[in-house]
This record gives C-alpha cells, structure tokens and sequence, in this order.
C-alpha cells in the first residue's frame, strides 16, 4: 500500500469519528489489546500441564455383561 492509500485512509477516518474522537478511539484500542493479552496469560497459565487420570481396570460396555 502506497502513502496515498494511507493519506486516503486517515483522512476517512477523521471525515467519520471526528478528531475529538479518535484520542478516545485509541486509548479503547489500547485497552482492549490490552485486556486481550492479559486474558492470553491467564489462559496460558490455567491450562498449565495436565495429568491424564490413572488407569484403572476398564469396564466392559453394558451389552457384554454375562447374564446369570
């Protein structure tokens, strides 16, 4: 993309929001890339190493079980 695309571009972006609004529009930006990666971390670090349950005898289905 070329500095005319981008001239075009910001130009239409403070035609729309207004150049009051777009300091507002950015720190919502910065907050809310913000919270995502909080929100990665805390992912991150729940699901941590798991454990498989351990092994127990297995149990045969309902329909194979002999009948007295």
């Amino acid at each position: 993309m070329g500095t005319d695309v981008w001239v075009v571009l910001v130009v239409g972006v403070v035609l729309i929001f207004g150049a009051t609004k777009l300091p507002q529009i950015a720190r919502n930006l910065g907050k809310a890339q913000g919270e995502f990666k909080k929100g990665l971390k805390e992912g991150a670090v729940d699901e941590g190493p798991v454990n498989p349950p351990p092994a127990s005898a297995p149990t045969p289905p309902e329909g194979d079980q002999p009948t007295a």
